[in-house]
């Protein structure tokens, strides 16, 4: 009874207990963050929590993740909740889903297959849409990939017969339409590369992690009307807006998906495409929500996915958002401390976002007369040339 990646999105309302897997000496702080954070990715994905289970050991069980007292008390509360459903907030192999899935006697997925499906849900343009299922379809993949070598692995060399294995019949066509997504990305990738090197404006790329309130700052700064939500992953699509800023100049303002601890790297490579605006920008919005109790924490999340993109050497700026918050005001001291240069702002009320403003347009570079009036040529070819005198 293990899921498909779009078997419980087609379900409403399904009733999901969340368990979490606690390993060797991580933090218990962080795991109960990440804990509640899965509690919001599955309200986010339609599930109805019924609740939690946890359990800390050396080392995960090879065939439940979980040992096997913990999954007779996690047989026991499915039951006694009437949960369909189980949310782990590990990363499962096929083989610790199909085992669970049997002994339960209920769908299992893991956060990856949770963060998936949020994704297919959210997903709007046709970009989005094939990146998504590049994902998908490159996880399926995987576990496909697994379950054969495990299956080689029990029957022996002896026991494989001729012809085509099950595996092998399902694994061509995804790997077929593997290869003509990536295609289709890759075409996409080319031609925004090549608008790219027509922009007349800088670019100012808004990054952070999900949920910190990147859509409502690009419409603070912008005055545009961005689609808001107060749920993870509100935003898949890349949009950008025209920034005006106090001395009179422009730049391109473009707000793109959100970061998230253990963000599934099929995801970060299938969204290479909408993700490379980011490293192509010539500053950084880096937004953070003050007023969250692991804001450090999302803060090293963010700086490793950036690395991991080859986009943590560009300008950047640090805005912690939300300062209308009592929980954020009492710690922006500390904040203020451990980020030198950080700007603290509220997007909703607009408070610093003037400030925000001026310190975008006294960190680009300066052209020697406004670009706008300077013919056909791009802000990208101008940055090439030396400086008037």
């Amino acid at each position: 009874m293990a899921t498909s990646l779009n078997q419980s999105a087609r379900r409403a309302a399904e009733r999901g207990l969340l368990v979490q897997v606690i390993i060797g000496r991580q933090c218990k702080d962080s795991a109960a963050d990440s804990l509640a954070e899965l509690e919001r990715l599955a309200d986010t994905a339609g599930v109805v929590v019924t609740g939690s289970i946890t359990q800390r050991r050396d080392r995960p069980d090879p065939a439940f993740l979980i040992g096997h007292g913990k999954l007779e008390e996690v047989q026991l509360a499915c039951r006694a909740a009437k949960a369909d459903l189980l949310v782990f907030d590990n990363d499962l192999s096929a083989v610790q889903v199909d085992n669970l899935s049997a002994a339960v006697g209920a769908d299992v997925m893991d956060r990856t297959e949770l963060i998936l499906q949020i994704f297919a849900r959210r997903a709007r343009s046709a970009e989005a849409q094939m990146q998504v299922e590049l994902a998908q379809l490159q996880y399926l993949s995987s576990r496909i990939q697994a379950t054969e070598k495990q299956a080689r692995f029990r029957g022996g060399i002896g026991a494989r017969g001729p012809g085509e294995k099950p595996f092998q019949l399902h694994k061509a066509p995804m790997l077929h339409r593997i290869r003509v997504l990536k295609r289709k990305l890759e075409e996409i990738q080319e031609r925004r590369s090549r608008t790219r090197e027509g922009r007349p404006w800088p670019v100012v790329s808004i990054v952070g992690y999900t949920n910190a309130g990147k859509s409502t700052l690009l419409n603070a700064l912008t005055g545009a009307g961005a689609y808001v939500d107060d749920r993870l992953f509100a935003t898949l699509d890349t949009k950008s807006r025209l920034l005006f800023m106090p001395g009179g100049r422009k730049a391109i303002l473009t707000d793109t998906v959100g970061f998230i601890r253990n963000l599934p790297h099929g995801l970060v490579a299938s969204f290479r495409s909408t993700l490379e605006e980011i490293s192509e920008s010539d500053m950084l919005l880096i937004v953070a929500d003050a007023g969250h109790a692991y804001a450090g924490e999302h803060v090293s999340v963010v700086r490793g996915t950036l690395k991991e993109m080859r986009a943590d050497r560009i300008p950047a700026l640090w805005v912690f958002n939300k300062t209308d918050c009592a929980e954020a005001r009492a710690r922006i001291p500390r904040l203020a401390a451990e980020h030198s240069g950080a700007l603290f702002v509220s997007a909703l009320t607009g408070e610093g976002v003037d400030a925000l403003k001026l310190r975008i347009e006294s960190g680009l570079p300066v052209a020697a007369r406004p670009f706008a009036e300077g013919g056909n040529d791009s802000w990208r070819e101008w940055r090439k040339r030396p400086a008037d005198g």
